[in-house]
């Protein structure tokens, strides 16, 4: 295995790492393990407990374990694509992202696994008005290398080679 993939590999790691530990310091350190918890950290930001069933935006909630199972079976196959395609890419950069990815979906995946639901804490807000809904270090991980990711292929993606045009060759 070359550099590339093993440091793509190791921010999977990582990742994982720091999301269970964080929702293990959450629900156990801190004793945020029921619905309604919170404990307020600044004035734009608390730990809330949330048991998420559904997976982005509250979508596609695992309402009984037929469902949970295939949200489970769903996210497993979309990482194996993850680990696939971080194997055959050449870019750190893009390396790097996808290591992003698959370490904040291992680490949903497994508590989907564990418990029936994905553990959210981080709330940040302005007040009463909320930007985004309460997320997880795994959450934040897979939105950070979607996003670099699509910047890199829009702004930064290999420009196709020009072809030469056939009228040329015609007067050379």
């Amino acid at each position: 295995m070359n550099v590339t993939r093993g440091i793509g590999l190791l921010v999977a790691l990582l990742v994982f790492l720091i999301d269970q530990g964080t929702k293990y310091l959450v629900t156990h350190t801190l004793g945020l393990s029921y619905e309604g918890a919170w404990m307020e950290i600044v004035s734009f930001f608390d730990l809330r407990y949330v048991e998420n069933i559904g997976v982005s935006l509250g979508l596609m909630r695992a309402s009984n374990e037929a469902m949970r199972w295939g949200l489970v079976a769903l996210t497993s196959a979309i990482a194996a694509g993850v680990v696939w395609w971080m194997l055959r890419e050449r870019k750190l950069p893009d390396v790097a992202a996808l290591g992003l990815v698959l370490g904040g979906a291992l680490g949903n995946i497994l508590d989907r696994t564990r418990l029936g639901y994905v553990v959210d804490f981080a709330d940040f807000h302005i007040n009463e008005w909320r930007p985004f809904l309460v997320f997880n270090v795994a959450d934040a991980a897979i939105t950070i290398g979607v996003l670099i990711l699509l910047i890199r292929a829009l702004f930064f993606g290999e420009k196709p080679r020009a072809t030469q045009d056939p009228v040329e060759n015609i007067n050379a």
